[in-house]
Parts: C-alpha cells; structure tokens; sequence
C-alpha cells in the first residue's frame, strides 16, 4: 500500500490551548508574583487580577509557532487500472478468453467467449455455466497451485467440438500468488474441431470411398480389356462397353463430389450460419428445379405453403440442397404414389418456428431400417439405389446440414404407406 502525509489544519481553540500549556511554566510565575504583590498590600486584588488576564491574553494574541498533526492515510492501490489492461487485453484476442478471480467467478468474457459460450455471464461463477470436470479441475489445480494448466474440452451438444483449453495464473510483480486475495487466472480456448474433423475425415474417406469406388474402378478396367482385346475391332461393342464406361465414371465423379460436400459441411457444422432465407420462396425454387425429373417419373409434386413469415437463419445454398436431395428421392423412390407433397407450416416443437414436410407415396420402408437411413453409404437396397444413381449420401449430407442450422431430423416410415421425412428449423 502507499502512505500519504496530509496536513491538517487546527481549530484556533486548539491552537490557543497547546500556546498556554507550552507558556505554562511562565506564567505560573507571573501568577505566584501578583499573588504575593496582592498578599503584601503592593496592589489590589482587582488590579493583581486584571494584570494577570492581559499577559494571558498577550500570550493568546501574539504570533506563535504553527502548529501541525501529520496523519498517515492509507489509500487502496490502483486496481481498477490493471484490471482494465487485462480486461483490453482479453478483448483484443480472436479466441475465447474468461478472467477469473480466486472464487472462479467470471470477471471478465471477450466477445469470442460470449459468442461460444452464451450462458456465461460476469459476476456468476464458472460452473454456473461450463461443467466439465476436466475443465472445473484444471481451474481448481491452477488456483490452488499457481501453475498453468492445460486440458481438452469436448462438448457433443448442441454440436460436437474440441477445444484445447489452457488456464493461467496471472501474476503481477511484487506479489505473491497465494498471499494475495485479487489473485486471478485467465482461461483460453483454442479449437480443436477442424484438425479432428480433418483427421476423422481422412480415415472415413480411406475406408468408404476405397468401398464405393471398388466396383467402378472394376468395371472400368474390364472394359478396358475387353476393348483392347476381343473387341478391339467391334464397332457395336465398343460402343455398349463406352457407353457402361461413361455410366460408372458419372458415378464415380458423383460420388467423390458428395464426399467432398458431406466434407465441406462437417468442417463447419459447429459455425452456426448467419444469413436470412425466405423458405417460402426457397421451397418454390426447388420445385421448379425438379419439375422435368418430376415429369420424366410421372410424379406430380403438390406444394403447399402457410400464410405467414417464413423467413429463418441460414445457409440458403445449403439449405437449397437440404430439399433437393430430400425432394429427389421423394421423386426416385417415392414414383409409384404418382405425388408428392411440400409443405411449410408453424412447427409445433419448443424451440422451433418453421416445419418443412416431404411426403412421398411409395413403397415405404421396413421400420428397422429407418434409424439408418443418415448414415453415410447405408443403402435399403443397393442395386435399386445404384441403379438410381444414389450414392449412400445424400441424407448423410442433409443430416449434418440441419445439425449445423441448429434444426432436427425426423423420418417415419411403414412398408405401403410411403415416407414421410419432417425438417424443424429455429
């Protein structure tokens, strides 16, 4: 702490107080002379008594020394100056960072952390809000032990992530960490869920597209053969073995543009999209997209659309895929029904404002196959579906497109009856 001397000024009483005892001395002196000159007949009492009340009055009247009390002030240290360049400094880095005091409650949250982690508000302790055991560890070790720590946080909801977290002491000169009670720690969060998404990517496309690819890649190398040899010089068998060849080399380019898009959509399914999208209008688009595959299938596509605001927080081309692939297979699959229906309506889930439904009339599906149907290359029927120039993917890529708008995925199916698949967006 500093010390501050600061003069204060005396009341004048105390000033004429601390003259007289400073002359006390003389002026019982003086007293015991008058006393004697009034005892002996020298003066009168009056005149001993008048005489003796001007030297006290001299004494009050004439300059003295200035008299001074020196008080020591303890004033507090400038706190709120150094708490504000950490407080600037937390705001200047693009991560998220969280200041702590030695309770753990939130003294400060820059914007990155406000934005990632909603819930947390200054003045509330950490764990109102972020519960990881990992995490409230690393935080109680740090406190207790001054030294930095570092631990990875994985959350699953509302999407899954990695975040390597680092919790820091932070010390100031000329104090000690565990004797000072403004002690505080600053925690940071570097993500992680790109490199994991990256490297889990790497594995998934090994082992599926080496699957997928096979029997193509076959196809194609027999062919090949086969016109280089026996049929090198057969002009109506060149002609069908090209014609094969084209076919699986369509297949393959469509399969490898639907890993590179399920890919696209899986490295950013935790940034959640800030566009604004009218579904209304979207829904008319696709429509129209799909009238000639429509009508080449002989299905009629029925639209039918709420009045009201349709407007939601999206990705338009992204969502655009979203009812073109779910649309598509409508059409593909659901060909026999001769319709299929579009609607946009208020959802009546918490949490959500718009329901979009596509109902095909089909064949349907068995219901142990239903919870299966977004993962990646699961196939009902697999020669059926590559004879319909399906790839295993496109509800893989619709369900993590819906994931990242914050929305849910709901499909109901039963042999005769046809599918019927629900979209909840916010």
């Amino acid at each position: 702490m500093d010390d501050l001397r600061a003069t204060r000024p005396i009341s004048p009483l105390t000033v004429a107080l601390a003259r007289l005892a400073a002359q006390g001395g003389l002026l019982a002196g003086i007293l015991a002379v008058f006393i004697g000159l009034a005892l002996f007949g020298e003066v009168g009492i009056v005149a001993a008594l008048l005489g003796y009340l001007a030297i006290l009055a001299a004494v009050l009247v004439l300059p003295g020394n200035t008299v001074t009390v020196t008080q020591m002030v303890e004033t507090p240290r400038p706190a709120a100056a150094a708490d504000d360049a950490v407080f600037a400094f937390a705001d200047a880095l693009a991560d998220p960072c969280l200041v702590l005091d030695r309770r753990s409650v939130v003294l400060h949250a820059n914007a990155a952390a406000r934005r990632q982690f909603p819930s947390v508000s200054n003045g509330n302790p950490i764990t109102f809000s972020l519960r990881n055991p990992e995490l409230v560890g690393a935080i109680d070790l740090a406190m207790r032990g001054g030294a930095v720590h570092t631990v990875e946080l994985h959350e699953t909801v509302p999407s899954e992530t990695w975040d390597k977290v680092v919790v820091s002491p932070l010390r100031r000169t000329g104090r000690d960490w565990f004797a000072d009670d403004d002690r505080q720690l600053v925690v940071t969060f570097q993500s992680l869920t790109e490199l994991k998404r990256v490297d889990a990517l790497r594995s998934d496309f090994i082992a599926n597209a080496s699957h997928e690819l096979r029997t193509p890649l076959a196809s194609l190398r027999g062919f090949i053969d086969t016109l280089l040899g026996p049929a090198a010089k057969d002009a109506a068998a060149r002609e069908k073995f090209l014609g094969i060849m084209r076919g699986q080399a369509e297949r393959m380019s469509k399969l490898i543009d639907d890993l590179l898009s399920l890919s696209r959509i899986e490295m950013h399914q935790h940034v959640r999209p800030t566009g604004s999208i009218d579904l209304a209008a979207l829904l008319r688009e696709v429509r129209e997209g799909l009238m000639m595959q429509a009508k080449a299938a002989d299905v009629e596509i029925r639209l039918s659309l709420f009045e009201g605001p349709s407007i939601t927080t999206g990705d338009r081309g992204q969502l655009y895929e979203v009812f073109e692939n779910l649309l598509d297979n409508a059409v593909k699959y659901g060909a026999s029904g001769k319709y299929v229906e579009v609607s946009l309506a208020p959802a009546g889930r918490p949490g959500f404002q718009h329901q979009v439904t596509v109902i095909d009339h089909g064949p349907g599906v068995e219901p142990e196959h239903v919870p299966r149907l977004t993962e990646r290359f699961y196939r009902i029927d697999a020669e059926v579906s590559r004879k319909k120039k399906g790839t295993g993917l496109g509800l893989a890529i619709v369900k993590h497109i819906v994931n990242r708008h914050r929305g849910q995925l709901s499909f109901r199916s039963k042999p005769g009856e046809g599918m019927r698949v629900d979209v909840f967006l916010p």
